[in-house]
């Protein structure tokens, strides 16, 4: 098995701004391999490496303004310390999410362009994790899930019920990966998604057979010709197996 997770996709109105925005939410590095793409990876990274999952945003005409299934939740150290990132997000630009009930500990947030995210109360779970605490993927059926990504990708299954399963790199850094029960229907297209990356990167073509075989499906979204392959997974969900551009 030689597949990773190495980063999440946003589509982005403004990559630029928007990377700047996480990039000062997150205290991480902002670069760009191109006009129209944005990367953000923590301060002295080096790329790939299960200890963190990167962020990339590239710009798009018209992002969906859709309910997305895919978002990430910030990890916290102390209340003082959730207040503070909240406040500081607010500065940035986030503001309080429409669906946020007000009544729960963790705090729903939007950023600048409307993508959902989380500020969690303090978790032992996530003391280690960096800032990303966990990247949540809504779906029908979370053991569904664990039997495709755990065969997928080299993670361990740290937990399964039938509400929501949890991932995490097998050696045992980084963020989790969460699968979490929704009967919402899924989007025509994801805005975020996650990319995954063979090792060695040559083993591309090998590893997109093996998925297939596992049950994701080619998906045509109007990429072209490029170095990735687009999937999606059994629940719908697009992802991209990255090649060498």
């Amino acid at each position: 098995m030689t597949l990773q997770l190495v980063q999440v996709n946003f589509k982005a109105r403004d990559d630029s701004a928007l990377g700047q925005f996480w990039a000062k939410a997150l205290g991480w590095d902002v670069s760009s391999e191109g006009p129209g793409v944005t990367n953000l990876e923590p301060v002295g990274f080096d790329w790939p490496d299960p200890s963190a999952v990167c962020i990339d945003l590239v710009r798009v005409p018209d992002p969906e303004a859709v309910k997305y299934r895919v978002h990430i939740e910030l990890a916290t150290t102390s209340e003082a310390h959730q207040a503070e990132l909240v406040g500081r997000l607010t500065d940035l630009g986030a503001s309080p999410a429409s669906d946020s009930s007000g009544d729960t500990p963790w705090t729903v947030m939007a950023d600048p362009e409307g993508n959902t995210f989380s500020v969690l109360e303090p978790r032992e779970l996530y003391r280690d994790t960096g800032p990303i605490a966990a990247i949540v993927v809504d779906c029908d059926e979370p053991q569904a899930m664990v039997e495709f990504w755990g065969e997928a990708i080299d993670w361990a299954v740290h937990e399964l019920t039938d509400e929501r399963a949890l991932l995490r790199s097998v050696k045992g850094v980084g963020p989790y990966l969460e699968f979490r029960r929704t009967t919402e229907a899924q989007a025509v297209r994801n805005r975020i998604h996650l990319d995954v990356m063979s090792e060695p990167v040559e083993d591309q073509a090998r590893e997109v057979a093996r998925l297939e075989g596992l049950g994701a499906k080619r998906a045509d979204v109007g990429q072209g010709d490029v170095s990735w392959v687009v999937l999606t997974d059994p629940a719908g969900n697009q992802f991209c197996v990255l090649g060498r551009g």
